[in-house]
């Protein structure tokens, strides 16, 4: 599938789809030390050639941030502990819109993909988002059709503001077999 980069937008924060993690799995914030953890998650997935790239691209984005990550990264663990997933409620900004909330860097780790662990991380960061602005957005690209379908399901709407946007949600129209442009 050709990769398309995407942007979607949640209009507004109200009626976030809530989900309850299977047992044994849980949620929780942002530690000290857990930069390695999330290394280890986003270079798990293919984010990063290695962790020493992850770790930078981290120190970058949220090194003089950390004290944000306390309250808005989340990482999901497993029965054991150990942390398999993370997302965080972040923000940026749209344009030159004011800043909004962000849902970034979503990642399971893959020997626990498909274990029902997305929607209820997604829904976890979304009512993070929600104590803080008044919407939403992510990035993505066409070759995440899974995640698209469920950010779709959770109230996402395609954003259409650069060109290649068309063509890509066309494209997952066809894929996910679901109207999408409206």
């Amino acid at each position: 599938m050709k990769n398309i980069p995407l942007t979607m937008v949640r209009q507004h924060l109200n009626d976030i789809p809530q989900y309850p993690f299977p047992s044994p799995f849980r949620v929780r914030n942002f530690k000290p030390g857990d930069e390695r953890s999330w290394v280890k998650i986003e270079t798990s997935v293919g984010e990063f050639a290695d962790e020493d790239a992850a770790l930078k691209h981290f120190d970058k984005e949220f090194g003089s941030h950390v004290h944000e990550m306390k309250s808005r990264c989340l990482f999901i663990e497993n029965g054991d502990g150990e942390a398999i997933g993370t997302t965080t409620a972040w923000y940026g900004a749209l344009r030159d819109e004011e800043r909004i909330g962000r849902i970034h860097w979503v990642a399971i780790r893959p020997e626990y993909q498909g274990q029902k662990l997305a929607k209820p991380l997604l829904g976890a960061a979304l009512q993070v988002l929600d104590q803080y602005h008044p919407q939403a957005y992510l990035t993505t690209q066409t070759t995440s059709f899974k995640a698209i379908q469920m950010y779709l399901d959770f109230g996402f709407e395609p954003l259409l503001h650069a060109p290649g946007c068309m063509e890509g949600w066309t494209l997952l129209e066809s894929v996910l077999n679901r109207k999408i442009i409206k």
